[in-house]
């Protein structure tokens, strides 16, 4: 069973990701903000996380610099989510060690292929 985290502040699309996942065949759980989702991405192991890049508590560039400085979770396939289509996020994200990058609004397919493109 591949397992998702959902690291999103907006609840109404965070919880749009989860239902997609759910239905889909996935175990995903999300979080609200940056110190939750890596405190779940260290519980829960996820094998891949779906990020915001701008959140409050923690943004998307910080979660990823700590996943990637702890051992448990510095594999894990790491997608950033974001609405900012300047080609600066999408290259700090890349310097970082972001897998991917998918450009909202996205659709239930594009989302879906993205997943299983870098899974």
């Amino acid at each position: 069973m591949t397992k998702v985290l959902v690291i999103e502040d907006e609840e109404l699309i965070r919880e749009s990701i989860l239902n997609l996942l759910d239905e889909s065949g996935f175990t995903a759980i999300g979080a609200e903000d940056g110190e939750k989702g890596v405190q779940l991405a260290k519980e829960f192991v996820p094998n891949l996380i779906l990020c915001d890049v701008r959140m409050p508590k923690l943004d998307g560039y910080e979660v990823l610099r700590v996943l990637r400085s702890d051992p448990i979770t510095d594999t894990i396939t790491f997608i950033f989510l974001t609405g900012d289509s300047n080609q600066n996020v999408r290259q700090q994200g890349e310097i970082l060690g972001a897998n991917g990058y998918l450009a909202k609004p996205f659709t239930s397919a594009e989302l879906l292929e993205a997943i299983a493109t870098y899974l």
